[in-house]
C-alpha cells in the first residue's frame, strides 16, 4: 500500500510562487510515474504534470513554462514548483503515484492553492 501526503499549498498573490511537495510512504518499489492533478469544485480533475520513473517530464499546456515537476527518489518526494501563478491556478492539488505492477493509482488528500488578485 502507498500513502501520499501533499503539502506546500496556501494563499499567494498573482505572480507569486509556491512549491508543493508530496511525500510517499509504504510499498514503493513498484511506483514508476508520478504526477500532479488539480480540481476545482464542480469540475473534473485536471492533469497538470507527470514525471516518469526515468525522469521524463510532461506538462499540460496551461502550465507549461510556469510549472516544473521534479522528484527526489532518495527522499521519496515529488515536487511541483509553481511560478507566475494566476487566478486560474486556484485549485486543490493532488499527488498521484502509479503502481506499474498492478496499474493502480494512489492519491493524496490534496493541498489547497489559492491565488489572489
Amino acid at each position: 500500500q502507498v500513502q501520499l501526503v501533499e503539502s506546500g499549498g496556501g494563499l499567494v498573490q498573482a505572480g507569486g510562487s509556491l512549491r508543493l511537495s508530496c511525500v510517499a510512504s509504504g510499498t514503493l518499489f513498484s511506483i514508476n510515474t508520478m504526477g500532479w492533478y488539480r480540481q476545482t469544485p464542480g469540475k473534473e480533475r485536471e492533469w497538470v504534470a507527470t514525471i516518469s520513473g526515468g525522469g521524463s517530464t510532461y506538462y499540460a499546456d496551461s502550465v507549461k513554462g510556469r510549472f516544473t515537476i521534479s522528484r527526489d527518489n532518495a527522499k521519496n518526494t515529488l515536487y511541483l514548483q509553481m511560478n507566475s501563478l494566476n487566478s486560474e491556478d486556484t485549485a486543490m492539488y493532488y499527488c498521484r503515484a502509479h503502481n506499474r505492477a498492478t496499474n493502480d493509482n494512489y492519491w493524496g488528500q490534496g493541498t489547497q492553492v489559492t491565488v489572489s488578485s
